[in-house]
């Protein structure tokens, strides 16, 4: 395998720099949606962020039974979300309902629409 070499004759200043300030003013963007790929890579995860932008909030147990996972499977998923500030849960009564944080779902929205989109090509297989 070679060797990755750049050979350039003379460096664009005005274009590295330029560059160099939009990656710095997004440096807070770059964060926020790799901790949301990194998270959404796993497939359990992915469900259950589409499945809670479908529905708005479901608690372990409706998710268990659609995943057909155990409750502290499920669970440790959740907690994954919840403490990586995608989501966020309230209590009522004696169930936990999870959604995802309002401003999350911009960032997932076109990942959800991906899947959406697949799923026409999956139907027509």
């Amino acid at each position: 395998m070679e060797k990755a070499i750049c050979i350039r004759l003379e460096a664009d200043a005005k274009q590295i720099m330029n560059c160099r300030q939009v990656v710095q003013k997004m440096e807070n963007s770059f964060e926020e949606l790799s901790n949301i790929l990194s998270l959404t890579g796993n497939p359990v995860r992915l469900k259950i962020l589409y499945l809670l932008n479908q529905e708005e909030h479901l608690c372990v147990c409706d998710l268990s039974d659609i995943l057909e996972m155990n409750v502290s499977a499920i669970s440790q998923h959740l907690r994954k979300l919840k403490d990586r500030n995608i989501i966020f849960s309230r209590k009522e009564a004696q169930t936990i309902f999870y959604s995802i944080k309002k401003e999350k779902i911009s960032l997932l929205v076109p990942f959800f629409k991906i899947l959406d989109n697949n799923k026409v090509l999956e139907d027509k297989l």
